[in-house]
């Protein structure tokens, strides 16, 4: 009886191994289809092998089983598996320490990879936004994108963003040269522009910590881009992984009363994918009058209709307020005096934006060489702000299209020819009124309430870009890119707030720019698929702000109540030469770049004197130029890979960016020191004022097998000028930040990332940002203290 048993049950056991389903796939390169050898297998979090020397892998298949594919130099990949008799086709995507492709720059080339782009575009990935707190777009593109600067003037608020020179000016121009908002670069967010039709970028209501994706055009991108003398920053939300669905929560605390809970569902099916991010996010500040909260919704889909049509979608709601203490004079950031601007506190000074954005785009493949992709967006922004000045509110709305079509064509052996064309239309409508602060009779003490009215004013702008960019590209990796852009705006004002006079006062002002044309021109060569060499000429334009052409009535002073008929566009012409390289294996990577970026018809401000001690009403006029001289260099570095130690990488990266800007025939006129007397200053040859000559960034990120992470950076800025007699600058600053944690999953369904980290680890003090000529205000300083920041993610996969 035993013998049988026994016997049964050997032949049960043999039954059950014989029953396993054994499941197989192989893994690809995503860019280059070849096969990998040596990745590793894991299902539910624990090792189950590695592929083998043609990419293959087979491994035991049960119900609804997780496998996921890990490979030096590649972002991990997870998939569930429902079907065992399926075999698995994995492409791995290359890591951030490869030159990936460009995925959302307009381009007229056929092949994205950055190798094969003419020109500087930087890219950010997962790994470098989320090097800090990921929450705060200064911080990743500070530390990673040499020759741009970002900065902001309170916690989640008043970014201003400076790529190569441009950004920062001379005193008066409220606007290209602003210290308050962001012009001259074009922002987009999912394909939707950030930037208004008359040129301004507020990003108050963006939420950093959504954004997966970004990439930055550095220098004049009128081509393809209409209005953008500085160049363009492309922003997209994280994209679901293909193949994946989940829903999950991120929590994270910090230095300051930091707080942020974000709730997200993804889905990526074979034919559609959808995001939704709901978050809320408060910090109490770190110094007076400093505290900011911000509420956000995001959802964005892309549905492949058929094999010709696609549809991608975006909505986006934020509720942002931060406080502003203001900025503080030089003695106050001397001494360490973080008590704030009075003026600022008692007007309650704040930016309070609610905003809906939305857009839909559609993909139509005509053929395989013709496709069509039309993008219609629209926004509406409340905005009310109050400064030392009063109480400001704004109520823009925006709408417009993007269309292009994209086709290529095979001229010969190994000779084509690929383009893209088309149009981008945008309308602005927008209330502003402006009121006085005045004591609240009823709480002397407390804040100032708002007054009488000083300004109403509503405009209508609408700008227009034509475009087309070809690119020939010829045998042994060799092509030329040749586009040209033809840009236009229309500003319509009326001023509503009637001033008592006997003189008739014109209330509508009407004037069109026209005829920006934006030439590009670019040849590249790639030599044996690992490194190239480029040089490029590029022109871009901005044209005035709605504020600037026209001379605001002022009584008792002829000349105003007018056109301000003689102003042009600023100009900005680029000269570019670079290379690229990714060698020994793809394990060093470097970018290098040196350029010459000429600004003409800069704007700047005239004072027109009412006697010889007071200025009667200033007006912008073309002041001069800037001739910005630079080089670029960045380079990363897989110092180590095992597959099978417990370190399985570590990947020091650095970059640097050295800068010789200086003002050409740029004078300007305003009010001595002591206010006696009106002068004229010649800043000729002089140091551009608002960007460090010298900037460094120097770090490591470490990978163990486990999933324990680690990430180091090392910052480091010149003294930068503030004033552009050059009388007043900065003194140099050192940053070191670092973040640690774990990415594991637990079972078959959850995946837990938890970390933490400090910015500011040697308590140094420095800034977040510095008004341009705008003395006595002067320092928006950064926390005195190391800030803390901890959180956990947790995601469940379905």
């Amino acid at each position: 009886m035993k013998k049988l048993l026994l016997i049964a049950a050997a032949i049960a056991c043999s039954l059950l191994i014989q029953a396993q389903s054994i499941i197989r796939g192989k893994v690809y390169d995503g860019e280059t289809n070849n096969p990998l050898s040596g990745a590793t297998i894991s299902i539910g979090g624990k090792s189950a092998g590695s592929t083998d020397g043609d990419g293959s892998f087979s491994v035991p298949c049960g119900r609804a089983i997780r496998v996921t594919v890990s490979f030096i130099g590649y972002e991990t990949k997870t998939q569930v598996v429902k079907n065992c008799n399926e075999d698995l086709s994995i492409l791995l995507t290359p890591s951030s320490h490869i030159l990936n492709e460009v995925e959302i720059t307009a381009l007229s080339g056929q092949n994205k990879a950055l190798l094969y782009q003419p020109s500087s575009i930087a890219k950010l990935n997962t790994m470098e936004l989320k090097r800090a707190t990921g929450l705060f777009l200064d911080d990743a593109i500070n530390a990673n994108i040499p020759g741009v600067t970002m900065q902001r003037r309170a916690v989640s608020s008043g970014q201003t963003i400076n790529i190569r020179g441009y950004g920062n000016g001379v005193r008066g121009t409220n606007g290209i040269s602003s210290n308050f908002d962001i012009q001259g670069t074009k922002v987009y967010f999912n394909g939707i522009p950030i930037t208004d039709a008359e040129g301004i970028t507020l990003m108050d209501d963006i939420d950093f910590g959504s954004v997966g994706n970004v990439e930055v055009v550095k220098g004049p991108s009128g081509t393809l881009y209409g209005l953008a003398i500085a160049g363009v920053v492309n922003l997209k939300t994280i994209k679901p992984e293909k193949g994946k669905t989940s829903v999950g929560q991120e929590v994270m605390m910090g230095s300051n009363g930091l707080r942020r809970y974000t709730t997200h569902f993804q889905m990526g099916a074979d034919r559609s994918s959808l995001l939704v991010n709901y978050g809320y996010q408060k910090s109490d500040g770190f110094m007076v009058h400093n505290r900011s909260t911000k509420r956000f919704v995001n959802v964005a889909g892309d549905y492949q209709i058929n094999n010709k049509q696609a549809i991608n979608t975006y909505f986006g709601y934020s509720n942002s307020y931060d406080e502003r203490g203001g900025e503080l004079t030089i003695t106050q950031y001397i001494n360490k005096d973080y008590s704030g601007n009075p003026a600022y506190i008692k007007n309650n000074a704040h930016s309070n934006i609610i905003s809906f954005r939305a857009g839909v785009g559609h993909t139509y493949n005509f053929t395989d060489r013709i496709s069509n992709t039309t993008t219609v967006f629209g926004s509406g922004i409340s905005n009310n702000v109050s400064s030392a000045a009063g109480w400001t509110d704004k109520n823009p709305i925006n709408y417009g299209l993007r269309s292009t079509v994209n086709s290529r064509f095979l001229l010969g052996a190994n000779t084509g020819l690929s383009g893209i064309s088309g149009v981008e239309l945008q309308q602005q409508r927008a209330q502003v009124i402006g009121y006085a602060m005045i004591p609240d009779s009823n709480n002397l003490t407390g804040y100032n309430r708002i007054g009488a009215m000083r300004s109403n004013q509503f405009s209508i702008t609408g700008t227009s870009s034509l475009f087309t960019e070809w690119t020939l590209s010829f045998p042994h990796d060799l092509s030329v890119t040749a586009g040209v852009g033809l840009s236009t705006m229309n500003i319509e004002l009326k001023d509503r707030f009637y001033v008592a006079t006997a003189a008739r006062v014109p209330s509508a002002f009407k004037t069109k720019y026209g005829g920006m044309v934006s030439p590009h021109l670019a040849i590249n060569k790639v030599f044996n698929k690992q490194f190239s060499l480029y040089a490029s000429y590029s022109k871009g334009y901005k044209a005035p702000v709605s504020a600037y052409f026209y001379i605001p009535f002022v009584t008792g002073a002829p000349g105003t109540g007018m056109l301000n008929g003689g102003l042009k566009p600023e100009e900005g012409t680029q000269y570019e030469a670079g290379a690229k390289g990714s060698v020994l294996n793809n394990r060093f990577i470097y970018e290098l770049a040196v350029f010459n970026a000429l600004f003409s018809n800069k704007m700047t401000s005239v004072a027109v004197p009412l006697n010889s001690t007071t200025t009667a009403y200033s007006y912008i006029v073309n002041g001069g130029k800037q001739d910005n001289k630079g080089i670029e260099a960045l380079v990363k570095f897989v110092l180590y890979q095992s597959n099978k130690a417990f370190i399985t990488s570590i990947r020091p990266f650095a970059n640097a960016a050295y800068s010789k800007f200086k003002y050409k025939d740029f004078k300007y006129q305003a009010l001595n020191g002591t206010r006696t007397a009106v002068v004229e200053t010649d800043y000729s040859g002089k140091t551009v004022a608002g960007v460090p000559p010298l900037t460094a960034n120097v770090g490591i990120d470490m990978m163990t097998k486990i999933g324990l992470y680690a990430t180091a950076y090392y910052s480091y800025r010149d003294p930068m000028i503030f004033t552009s007699t050059g009388l007043n600058k900065t003194d140099s600053y050192n940053l070191v930040n670092g973040k640690m944690g774990i990415k594991q999953s637990m079972g078959s369904h959850f995946d837990l990332d938890a970390f933490i980290g400090a910015t500011n680890l040697t308590g140094t003090q420095y800034y977040y940002m510095v008004f341009v000529n705008q003395l006595p205000d002067a320092y928006l300083p950064a926390p005195l203290k190391t800030a803390w920041f901890g959180g956990i993610n947790l995601k469940y996969n379905f």
